[in-house]
């Protein structure tokens, strides 16, 4: 067994429970890999359609919170993917990745017409998706769209919007 100094105390630690620390920890200090299959991202929940509701209107309270780069709170303003991190966390539990680029890969893709509240809009053009928001009904999404600015509801079809090359997600 492996021996561990711990306070100037010596612990004996069963090997099943060291590995199972350094995977825990190797896997802390880890980046995700850059493409993940859509639903093989840990804890993507499959979301029933009363938490989409809610996680919608949710996403509709905190409309004209400032925006921060960084932010993922009410209190301090939220950027795109911190609003989209802090509504999961609150109506589901389980919280998002933290980047644009990582939502891209959180959940499965879906078509436009398969939108429905609650679901991910992710923008961008090429490989990198640069701002996220949460599809909320009737063409609409919220999001924290720029320095400056508040969470704010938009809709897809804008002129904006429509040229951003948006991709779906239903985590």
């Amino acid at each position: 067994m492996p021996i561990f100094t711990l306070n100037s105390t010596v612990t004996r630690v069963p090997a099943m429970l060291t590995l199972a620390a350094a995977l825990l920890l190797g896997a802390c200090g880890s980046a995700p890999p850059a493409r993940m299959e859509p639903s093989a991202w840990p804890g993507t929940p499959s979301l029933s359609d009363e938490q989409a509701h809610d996680i919608a209107i949710h996403a509709l309270g905190l409309v004209g919170t400032p925006y921060r780069y960084g932010g993922n709170t009410p209190d301090t303003g939220f950027d795109c993917s911190g609003l989209i991190g802090y509504v999961y966390r609150q109506r589901v539990g389980t919280p998002p990745p933290r980047t644009v680029a990582q939502l891209n890969q959180w959940g499965q893709p879906i078509d436009a017409n398969e939108l429905r509240t609650g679901d991910l809009v992710v923008f961008g053009r090429g490989r990198s998706p640069s701002h996220a928001g949460i599809y909320v009904g009737e063409g609409r999404f919220v999001h924290a769209p720029s320095s400056g600015g508040t969470v704010r509801l938009d809709h897809l079809q804008s002129r904006h919007w429509s040229n951003q090359n948006p991709a779906f997600r239903r985590p």
